[in-house]
């Protein structure tokens, strides 16, 4: 029966293909299994690579399994195990490995990676960086001045630098008639001056308008009034250490009295301040031990006998009593050493503690102990005014 029936099979087939001259028509679904089939290897035909250049799972293996669209061998062609070997061990012994990094990209030497400059020695960086010091540091070169140029700076413009406002405020301080060159009032704008050599005023007073540096110092106890120690105490130098330009201490203070005292690179300023024929005046707070009596104030008007001569106070006044505490308030024009202290000790009331709290015009207010604060232009206008600067 099986027989038979296999050789029916086989004579339809052949009376078929002869009949007709090609292969039946495969049933419906048949066409695209084929298909199917037809690109996907047989088992014992696929590849396995192993590190090959797509990686395990790579574009390259995903080429060869779709059909062999890669550059290498045929899907059908199995790769020898022993060329993955050679190639894995870098070829003949002694030869170099191709797995081996190299170049910018090997260890210890430069990364490289995407999107990134290659590195620049460091010797080119600084040769760029002298290159451009020498181009900015060039000196400034002077033109010769054509027809018509003056010379100096605009008024409003120095006064700007000097911080008197804005360059709009000042020429509204100009178009008020409140400036001064040289002892003249300025009524029109665009008027030229030389800040190293001509006089500015605004409204009466001195106008800083070089590089002077004006400053005042609350000088705590302890603090010796000098800029350099040499026997390593704390002194004025030591809140001015960060300064370009040298600073003189104008006056001296004891080294137990605190107060205000004031630093500055004006060498004549500070000649005058000091100076007995301008007279600036300094006042000071005392803290006594009463009781006192009523005519203290005018024993000291008068003047007290001294070693080195009278000494006389400008004006003294009682600012706070409690039982045998007094706070009394000593104004006086003289700058000898230790001069309150020995009018007061001579007078029979030694002093406690001594505080400056104004040089001048200049005032000590609520600056704290230990603290440097940079004088107002006002201040500074101040200050020339009254030794006539």
């Amino acid at each position: 029966m099986r027989s038979s029936g296999r050789n029916n099979r086989d004579s339809s087939r052949g009376d078929h293909r002869g009949a007709g001259g090609s292969t039946p028509r495969p049933k419906a679904g048949g066409k695209r299994d084929d298909k199917q089939r037809a690109g996907r290897p047989r088992p014992e035909e696929r590849r396995y690579d192993v590190g090959g250049s797509g990686g395990p799972g790579g574009s390259s293996d995903r080429k060869d399994e779709r059909g062999g669209k890669s550059g290498g061998p045929k899907s059908g062609a199995p790769k020898s195990s022993g060329s993955r070997g050679a190639a894995a061990r870098g070829g003949a012994k002694g030869g170099p490995r191709t797995g081996a990094k190299s170049g910018p990209g090997a260890k210890g030497g430069p990364q490289r990676g995407r999107g990134q400059a290659p590195a620049r020695p460091r010797e080119y960086d600084a040769q760029v960086e002298e290159r451009n010091r020498a181009r900015h540091n060039k000196p400034q070169v002077k033109t010769p001045k054509t027809f018509g140029d003056q010379e100096g700076e605009r008024l409003q413009k120095v006064l700007a630098r000097a911080g008197m406002g804005s360059r709009r405020a000042c020429e509204e301080l100009i178009d008020q008639a409140r400036v001064e060159v040289n002892g003249k009032v300025v009524m029109e704008q665009g008027v030229r001056v030389d800040p190293e050599k001509d006089e500015i005023k605004v409204d009466g007073l001195t106008v800083a308008t070089q590089s002077y540096l004006f400053f005042a110092l609350n000088k705590p106890a302890g603090v010796v009034s000098t800029m350099e120690d040499p026997d390593g105490r704390q002194c004025l130098g030591d809140y001015v250490t960060n300064r370009e330009t040298r600073l003189f201490h104008v006056g001296r203070l004891d080294t137990e009295t605190e107060g205000i005292i004031l630093l500055t690179n004006h060498g004549e300023l500070a000649h005058r301040l000091t100076h007995p024929r301008y007279g600036v005046k300094k006042t000071y707070l005392a803290a006594i031990q009463g009781p006192l009596p009523r005519d203290l104030g005018k024993q000291l008007k008068d003047g007290i006998q001294l070693e080195d001569g009278y000494a006389r106070a400008d004006h003294f006044r009682v600012v706070e009593n409690t039982g045998k505490n007094y706070l009394v308030e000593v104004t006086l024009h003289e700058g000898r050493k230790h001069i309150v202290r020995r009018m007061l000790s001579e007078a029979g009331f030694p002093v406690d503690k001594l505080v400056r709290t104004s040089f001048g015009p200049i005032a000590l207010g609520d600056q704290k102990s230990g603290w440097l604060r940079r004088m107002t232009n006002t201040e500074v206008g101040m200050l020339m005014r009254e030794v006539e600067l």
